[in-house]
């Protein structure tokens, strides 16, 4: 008897383990003795748990739209397809791409251009930032900072804009408002002037 777990303790601590919730798969790492095969580590990912769980639930979204897109339009349907505006290939499947102006910023965009470089996305969408971001890029370069390290007071004595652990010269968005404003000061001009049935109109006003 004084051996014997108080009742209340053994139904806590003991308690017997039921079946697994139906579905439920081991979990289980990328075994990279076996090489790198990248094909299985993205795979394996599902299995890892956590934030891995999640992302290779993503890649599995992904590669199904992916292997849509491959199959090409049924025979049956190509007649309800129209032609867009931009002349591009139409697939079956239509793959839409959101991002914000901060994914620009940082070297994600070159992994962004060279989805829509390849006809990998039929429709993005953005803020007006992003757009603004990726002009600018072209214009002149970001920098790698830190997140801790530097004080945004002190940056910005120093003409530096941050944007997380990246930081953007000031003369960046300088070189940006250059180049933009003799165009919207043409856009305008031609507003003012022409004078066809077809009259330009860049704003309602």
């Amino acid at each position: 008897m004084e051996n014997q777990l108080p009742q209340l303790v053994s139904d806590a601590v003991l308690v017997k383990s039921g079946a697994m919730p139906e579905g439920s798969e081991t979990v289980k790492g990328y075994d990279f003795n076996n090489g790198v095969n990248y094909h299985q580590l993205l795979e394996s990912y599902k299995r890892c748990g956590f934030q891995a769980t999640n992302f290779g639930k993503a890649v599995e979204e992904i590669n199904k739209m992916i292997d849509k897109k491959m199959e090409g339009i049924p025979e049956e349907k190509k007649e309800d397809y129209y032609d867009n505006p931009c002349n591009r290939q139409r697939s079956n499947c239509t793959i839409f791409l959101g991002f914000t102006s901060n994914m620009i910023s940082t070297g994600v965009r070159e992994m962004l251009r060279y989805l829509a470089e390849h006809n990998m996305v039929d429709c993005i969408v953005t803020t007006a930032g992003g757009i603004e971001e990726d002009f600018i890029k072209c214009l002149a370069p970001t920098y790698l900072g830190d997140f801790n390290k530097y004080k945004g007071g002190d940056l910005r004595d120093r003409g530096i804009n941050r944007i997380g652990n990246l930081l953007v010269p000031n003369d960046n968005y300088c070189k940006f408002e250059d180049w933009l404003m003799p165009i919207l000061d043409k856009m305008l001009e031609e507003q003012k002037t022409e004078v066809s049935s077809e009259k330009i109109l860049w704003n309602e006003n």
